[in-house]
């Protein structure tokens, strides 16, 4: 066991590669170089075609970085199977790469994680209803069933063919945001095939509630199918204006929904302590939506990590 580690992603410096939040994002070789001086050890994917898609390239970028890649993730449209097929195309040749990195990296300590989470942004009623999702919003079973099957298919083939796991990301303004439809998606879904990605920031705002302890339920709900976390913060101000004031999912993120670690309402010394209590041995990765125009992203990726140093981290 090597305990909690703490990595960072692209998103945190711009990257955010969904429809709706386009911007100019910091280049890769910038954005890794802040990660590192800024004091974390690991860092995600990001888009495809952000950072290098060779696999020799972006061995070569990570290692002379000291980092580890922890993660890739490939978005999928659940309730269309038309889509599915696509999805797992691009879910493939996104592990192969990870896979390949991980067989040659010196530094590569555990074999990446594949995230699939659900198109964001892609349907209107859930886009404009973020946070605040009624049951006539919610899939029809029909559309579950398809749902399960995609996300299963997916798994299985990146299982099959590299031997990695794969999570599911629940997202605000998705089809998977709310608890309810985290339960009913790990329930229906095989637990050796299909973990939980939990983040903090989204499953804050997606519960609909201004009650921090909502965050460490959901950890408790979940538990084992817990395989990978996203440390995200979330304003329970901004998130109550948005559910009064009817704002849309990109209106509120810009408004700052997404704070600095620390400056919202998700009690990260709790999802700590819940963390230790139950032998957590992973990686945490930091993620802080930073648009252009919202600030710097190696201040607050500093001031981030200096405080979860202050948790111990």
């Amino acid at each position: 066991m090597q305990g909690i580690r703490v990595a960072n992603a692209p998103c945190s410096w711009g990257d955010l590669g969904v429809q709706g939040l386009e911007g100019e994002s910091i280049g890769y070789q910038q954005m890794l170089d802040e990660l590192v001086e800024t004091g974390y050890a690991g860092t995600d994917l990001g888009d495809w075609g952000y950072m290098p898609t060779d696999p020799d390239q972006l061995t070569t970028a990570l290692e002379r970085r000291n980092l580890t890649i922890i993660s890739g993730y490939v978005p999928v449209a659940v309730n269309n199977p038309e889509s599915h097929q696509q999805a797992e195309a691009q879910a493939l040749k996104i592990a192969r790469l990870l896979s390949a990195v991980a067989d040659s990296s010196n530094s590569q300590k555990i074999r990446p994680f594949m995230v699939v989470m659900d198109q964001i942004g892609a349907v209107p009623v859930r886009t404009q209803n973020a946070g605040r999702v009624e049951p006539s919003m919610e899939l029809s079973d029909e559309e579950w069933r398809k749902c399960i099957q995609g996300a299963e298919r997916i798994a299985r083939a990146i299982r099959d063919e590299t031997g990695m796991r794969t999570t599911f990301h629940h997202h605000c303004a998705s089809y998977l945001e709310t608890p309810k439809e985290i339960t009913r998606f790990l329930e229906q879904t095989d637990p050796n095939l299909i973990g939980l990605t939990l983040d903090t920031g989204h499953y804050a705002y997606g519960a609909a509630t201004d009650d921090g302890q909502c965050v460490i339920d959901a950890f408790e709900r979940f538990g084992d199918r817990i395989w990978h976390v996203h440390f995200k913060d979330c304003d329970f101000e901004l998130a109550q204006a948005s559910r009064q004031q009817g704002w849309d999912y990109f209106e509120v993120v810009r408004r700052g929904l997404f704070c600095e670690l620390g400056k919202g309402g998700v009690d990260f010394p709790g999802v700590v302590s819940w963390l230790r209590e139950h032998n957590y041995d992973g990686w945490i990765v930091v993620e802080q939506d930073v648009l252009p125009g919202m600030g710097t992203p190696k201040q607050s990726a500093q001031r981030n990590r200096e405080y979860l140093k202050q948790l111990g981290l």
